[in-house]
């Protein structure tokens, strides 16, 4: 069953077409992943997806819902989270309170009444409502292994856990379908072996996960399906064995022999 879906999803900036009639599906509950060479418009699909971009044409269903064009804060609510290439974290504040912000945008999900009624709400309320949503950022930071820095500015954090942060932010919003662009960037080995098994342990909480990656050991050792681009254009999509015998995208990685 497809969660999310694209049907001749383009996206041209001038005469540059980045991404180019792109049918795109990702399964509910599996953990899949999007490839190419650099360029390839993995990034602009995502962005096209999420709502940071809007397509020139095409269609994005969620739950078969469509969502072209929707701002991101709206997909957000919807129940699809983000990372991005490059970090992007508060990191004057500390650890535990970038996990807060994603979990107050969460509960500001329910507050539908507008801000009149939430305006007099009581303190009484207002004071449980924080303490709730202290406790779940403290319980995200124990998830990924962080509460032991809660109180550290995130800039101090290493490399590698800067990264889990802004995952464990992405997850305190409770989504559905988790993107993440190129999670392992910057990793060592062994940060990158930790990272395989927190994705295991998020799609364990029914989250679907879908990433872009360079590194084809982590693609190849932890999807189940894997969607390959090149040009913009979809050139392949099967599970890993199917990808890494597909000739198209040995050519598209290895190049062709004249």
């Amino acid at each position: 069953m497809s969660l999310l879906y694209t049907t001749q999803l383009t996206r041209a900036f001038g005469g540059v077409i980045a991404v180019s009639d792109v049918d795109f599906a990702v399964e509910k509950h599996s953990i899949t992943g999007l490839i190419g060479p650099n360029g390839a418009g993995k990034t602009t699909l995502f962005n096209n997806i999420t709502g940071m971009d809007v397509p020139t044409s095409g269609k994005v269903f969620f739950k078969d819902e469509e969502i072209t064009g929707m701002p991101a804060h709206s997909i957000s609510r919807l129940g699809i989270a983000r990372t991005f290439q490059n970090i992007r974290l508060f990191k004057e504040m500390s650890v535990l309170e970038n996990v807060m912000i994603g979990r107050h945008f969460k509960t500001g999900k329910s507050m539908t009444s507008g801000r009149l009624l939430n305006a007099v709400r009581s303190y009484i309320s207002m004071k449980g409502e924080e303490k709730a949503i202290y406790d779940t950022s403290r319980e995200w930071l124990e998830f990924f292994n962080l509460d032991k820095f809660r109180n550290e500015s995130a800039r101090n954090l290493p490399y590698g856990s800067q990264r889990e942060l802004e995952i464990a932010r992405a997850m305190a919003t409770e989504p559905e379908l988790l993107f993440l662009d190129e999670p392992a960037a910057g990793m060592n080995p062994q940060e990158t072996d930790r990272l395989m098994a927190t994705i295991r342990r998020i799609r364990e909480q029914g989250v679907t996960v879908l990433l872009i990656e360079h590194d084809m050991k982590l693609v190849m050792n932890i999807c189940e399906q894997i969607t390959v681009l090149n040009y913009g254009k979809k050139i392949a999509s099967g599970n890993p064995l199917e990808i890494r015998e597909n000739p198209l995208v040995i050519e598209a990685y290895l190049g062709k022999e004249e």
